[in-house]
């Protein structure tokens, strides 16, 4: 039972960790924040206004020592949410750890090390993808010697239906990335033949449950057939325990609504019995998100409330009494099949065009997630998908969770980043800097070749490297990486009617006006990853005559306010949901004064707690746009609105 956790420092997130675990909470789950998680020092520009908002900060192990501070690593079961500097993370842990008298076999957890799943969805990659694996496998091969408790990657299917994936992309997809990483390691040589089962039954997965609580019992009882078949026909595993499909849950946050955020209890614990009534497919480890994430940062007290409902099922509820009570009915095994066959129809795809790297790169994949992320969105906003409190049932009594939305939230340390920065020179001060840079020449030299780069890079570690400065080397050796979007694809609205075709007119009428088609920037200043509401603006506007210019993820606000300029813009959209808004904005709202387009209006998409959308309207922002905001269509006319007062129409 655990709660995803860690912001602003080090120090901080250790005394939630360990209020955590006073109140029943039997692991960890490891948050980092997104300089962490990209490989970036908390002085590198890209990590303005990022430092401590979505996790923890770790820029070295002096960041670590206080991360674990009084919890015996060797006793805890670490699940770490890292995938592009994954096995720094792990290295630095494991070094933490044996500095407490832990032996790296005695270490338990499971770092995600999933870099599929990031080109697709959560945008936390940092190299290209064929160097990305090397990493990825690196880090496996690495644990089934040195750390055989270690789950060295955890197959991320949760993030995919966050981004729109149906049940059976989900299945096929996570299982194609399981392939393409098994595949390399069994290639790679670096692990004997006859130990390579050892390698499959340290696989783990990490699942997300939506609503449709029974759709998701049947989607788990699927892939536990699915992966025994991989696992038995393709790789010859025959010990039926080793094929056992080992997986941890976080249940939908899609699904979370900021309207009537009261409603996302019962949605969150009817997520929870999809992956837990069914024994023969049910969850290792549940993790869940809290009633008010789609307004903002969780507080601890939001947290207890989600271990309670773990806790109350568990103990109270009479679940664990019985063996698995769908055996034999006619329904979920019909529904079970029909999924089965989906998925392997789509694994066969994915492979017949080279495998999941190749799907990525071609921006297969991508695209697949966007179409259905926009299949979605239409039938939320055309009612044929109830979303109870926003599109139907709206009317309510006010409700004394928001009462005051401004302490409905935890709000992250102001001043994280400068305890960072001054952590960070603090921490290079005091080390040896001959040790460090002979240590990161030995990684660079161990990049050039084939060499396993885990020992180069505990040695990094130890000499007192920095996550920025290990990253950098291998971004030197193997170059940066920008991932397909998938909005350039044939996906969007296949009708929309009266609605779409109002917003079309309106906005060819006012680029007759002003002399050319409108033109959108959508940009995603700062380095959180998660597009998916970006790209969905970028569809739509699309679809109603806009000329739209979306270069991806991770751009700085001059790069944003430089592409304004070359683009000639009417608006420029900002999307960002890692809290940076206060930070990032602004930046942008001047760059583009002091470029001389003080006529180009500023529209801002996120999770935007309401004292900050005013603080960002009186700094000069046209709109905010939050959660409730899901009718994008009408969302699209006002931008055209905004567009239209700018331009004095």
């Amino acid at each position: 039972m655990r709660t995803y956790a860690g912001h602003s420092s080090a120090a901080e997130s250790n005394a939630l960790f360990r209020r955590n675990l006073a109140k029943g909470q039997t692991g960890l789950s490891v948050a980092f924040d997104l300089p962490t998680q990209t490989g970036y020092d908390a002085d590198h520009p890209l990590a303005k206004g990022e430092v401590g908002k979505v996790g923890v900060p770790v820029a070295h192990l002096g960041d670590v020592r206080r991360l674990f501070d009084q919890i015996p690593l060797a006793q805890m079961n670490t699940s770490m949410t890292i995938n592009a500097t994954a096995m720094w993370l792990l290295a630095l842990y494991q070094v933490a750890a044996q500095e407490q008298g832990a032996l790296p076999d005695e270490l338990t957890g499971t770092t995600q090390n999933d870099i599929v799943k990031e080109y697709l969805s959560r945008g936390t990659y940092a190299f290209p993808p064929e160097a990305s694996l090397r990493l990825s496998t690196d880090l496996i091969a690495y644990t089934v010697s040195n750390m055989p408790k270690w789950n060295p990657i955890n197959i991320c299917s949760y993030h995919l239906q966050e981004a729109g994936a149906t049940p059976v992309q989900e299945l096929a997809f996570a299982l194609s990335t399981a392939i393409a990483v098994l595949d390399r390691v069994r290639d790679g040589g670096q692990v004997p033949a006859d130990r390579f089962g050892d390698v499959v039954q340290r696989i783990s997965f990490f699942v997300n449950a939506g609503v449709r609580f029974i759709e998701e019992t049947c989607k788990m009882r699927a892939f536990v057939r699915l992966w025994d078949e991989v696992c038995l026909n393709r790789y010859g595993v025959t010990d039926a325990k080793a094929r056992r499909l080992r997986y941890g849950v976080q249940v939908n946050s899609l699904g979370l609504t900021e309207a009537q955020p009261e409603n996302n209890v019962q949605r969150i614990v009817l997520e929870m019995l999809g992956v837990t009534l069914s024994k023969n497919a049910r969850a290792r480890a549940v993790q869940l998100p809290a009633w008010n994430e789609a307004l903002g940062l969780p507080r601890p007290w939001d947290q207890q409330w989600s271990l309670r409902m773990q806790q109350v099922l568990a103990y109270e509820s009479d679940l664990l009494e019985y063996d698995d009570i769908f055996d034999g009915s006619h329904v979920i095994e019909a529904k079970v099949d029909e999924l089965v066959a989906g998925a392997q129809e789509e694994i066969d795809r994915v492979q017949a065009m080279g495998g999941a790297v190749v799907a990525v790169e071609s921006g297969y994949l991508k695209q697949a997630l966007v179409a259905s992320h926009a299949e979605r969105r239409q039938r939320i906003e055309s009612g044929e998908q109830i979303v109870v409190g926003v599109n139907k049932f709206e009317n309510t009594d006010p409700s004394p969770l928001t009462a005051d939305l401004d302490t409905a939230i935890q709000t992250a340390d102001p001043q994280a980043e400068a305890a960072a920065l001054k952590s960070l020179e603090e921490w290079r001060a005091n080390r040896d800097a001959k040790a460090v840079e002979d240590a990161l020449a030995r990684l660079r030299e161990a990049a050039k070749g084939t060499e396993n780069l885990m020992q180069a890079t505990l040695s990094c570690v130890r000499a007192g490297a920095t996550t920025g400065e290990w990253s950098g080397v291998l971004r030197e050796m193997f170059g940066e990486y920008r991932a397909p979007t998938g909005v350039s694809g044939s996906v969007g609205v296949s009708g929309g009617g009266e609605a779409i075709a109002a917003v079309r007119a309106k906005v060819a009428a006012t680029s007759e006006e002003l002399g050319g088609r409108l033109r959108f920037l959508v940009g995603k200043p700062g380095l959180d990853g998660h597009s998916n509401g970006a790209e969905q603006v970028a569809v739509r506007a699309r679809d109603v005559g806009f000329e739209v210019i979306y270069q991806g993820i991770r751009l700085t606000p001059e790069q944003i306010v430089a592409a304004a300029v070359a683009e000639d813009v009417h608006c420029v959209g900002l999307s960002i949901l890692s809290g940076s808004h206060m930070e990032l904005v602004p930046q942008v709202v001047e760059g583009l004064r002091e470029a001389g387009l003080e006529d180009v209006p500023v529209v801002v998409g996120g999770i935007v707690p309401d004292a900050d959308a005013r603080s960002l309207q009186s700094a000069g922002v046209a709109a905010v746009y939050t959660p409730k905001d899901y009718d994008l269509t009408g969302m699209m006319s006002n931008v055209v609105d905004v567009i239209r007062n700018a331009n004095h129409l």
